[in-house]
């Protein structure tokens, strides 16, 4: 179960030579704005006919963040993942020193097609309306450059998702997992395949964005493939990390750090990779009962056992008091991190805080109706009402008003 479950636009591998304008010669075979599913075949990704890039290395995300040649881990889910942090972070900060201000770029003119560019980045935003519409009215406040931009990695994401998740997931194997990753390292290198990727691609030219997080939301999908149960909650926080805190990792250089905030630059990229892991929480709790009919289990098993149960009480769906004490546990923890991503909102630039803030507060009040249904998250899936939402989002809208700290206290 990852992050996000939106339409299908499934990706086909990319073959030598084949580029932007050739792709959009076919029409719009890529994809059906006014009914946002698939029109592209699956069939080259699944197949086989992937690439290797920088002079025949595969790139893979287990290299950078997983494992000595033993097989043993020598630090924490959470040591590896802040890693990345600080590798993003530092390419933000590199950036700044050289321009003094984040420089956003103008559409890059196709020869022949000059709006084509902005028709891409439109259906992406198209694409965000319909399926994220909340978060959608939050980037209304952004700068277009910055509106569009988060459209694209969002596009991407879902796209990404939809391999593991959608209705064509049996077909997905690993080796289509790595032809979708080499096709990542063509966007970032300024070869995308159709119109949507256009979008990243030129995304990707004109922000600070550092491909791991991208790579590393790909290993999220292998380990849906290969794995259904979590042994810890180091095991269960980099799946979380894989699937969702990426996400925050993508679209912080897109938001901004606000010029006037005394935050470390790390500090709010952990604050961003703890929304993104309070989100997947707050998935995972909510969906229970979604995920055992599936076979899966996404809860540590130790802490299961701790508490007296085992799978067969997920499977069988009862809500005892063992299990009542159980989630409160579980939710403490989501709560705890909602709380964490808490400090580094604020510090975001002020026209990206809204639909962070409107994230934030409607996922945490998930947490809130899983408690409502006295913990039956196996037969009652918890959500938050319209009537609920239009009492929030003006809470959020204010706290998004909320200038960053005059001090630094937002450390590591």
């Amino acid at each position: 179960m990852s992050v996000a479950l939106l339409w299908v636009v499934s990706p086909c591998d990319v073959s030598n030579g084949t580029s932007f304008m050739e792709s959009v010669r076919e029409g719009n075979r890529f994809f059906d704005s006014s009914r946002h599913r698939n029109l592209v075949s699956n069939e080259r990704i699944n197949r086989g006919g992937g690439k290797q890039t920088n002079n025949g290395r595969k790139f893979s995300v287990r290299s950078a963040i997983l494992a000595t040649p033993s097989g043993e881990r020598t630090m924490t889910s959470e040591q590896m993942v802040y890693d990345v942090v600080l590798r993003q972070a530092a390419l933000v900060k590199r950036q700044l020193r050289s321009t003094n201000e984040l420089e956003v770029k103008p559409d890059i003119p196709i020869p022949g097609n000059l709006g084509l560019l902005s028709e891409a980045y439109d259906r992406c935003g198209e694409v965000c309306a319909e399926y994220a519409k909340t978060f959608n009215l939050g980037t209304m406040l952004m700068t277009p450059e910055r509106r569009r931009a988060i459209w694209a990695i969002y596009v991407w994401c879902r796209r990404t998702d939809e391999l593991v998740d959608g209705p064509n997931a049996s077909y997905i194997t690993p080796a289509a997992l790595d032809r979708w990753e080499n096709r990542l390292e063509d966007v970032f290198n300024g070869r995308p395949f159709d119109m949507l990727d256009g979008a990243l691609s030129d995304t990707v030219s004109n922000f600070p964005v550092d491909i791991q997080p991208f790579r590393d939301m790909i290993e999220g999908m292998r380990m849906d493939l290969r794995k259904s149960r979590y042994k810890n909650f180091d095991e269960l926080y980099l799946y979380c990390y894989y699937v969702a805190g990426t996400v925050g990792l993508m679209s912080v250089p897109i938001m901004g750090i606000a010029p006037e905030s005394k935050a470390t630059t790390e500090s709010v990229y952990n604050a961003a990779l703890a929304l993104g892991i309070a989100n997947q929480l707050t998935n995972i709790l909510r969906d229970v009962g979604e995920d055992a009919r599936r076979g899966r289990v996404y809860l540590p098993q130790d802490e299961l056992a701790q508490a007296g149960l085992s799978d067969e009480d997920i499977f069988a769906g009862r809500v005892t008091d063992k299990w009542r004490i159980f989630m409160k546990k579980q939710i403490h923890r989501a709560r705890k991190f909602f709380d964490e991503a808490e400090k580094g909102v604020t510090e975001l630039s002020s026209a990206s805080r809204f639909p962070v803030w409107a994230s934030l507060v409607l996922y945490r009040k998930i947490l809130d109706e899983i408690e409502a249904n006295d913990y039956n998250n196996f037969t009652k899936r918890a959500y938050v009402s319209k009537s609920k939402k239009l009492i929030a989002l003006p809470i959020a809208y204010a706290k998004s008003l909320v200038p960053p700290t005059k001090t630094a206290s937002l450390q590591r």
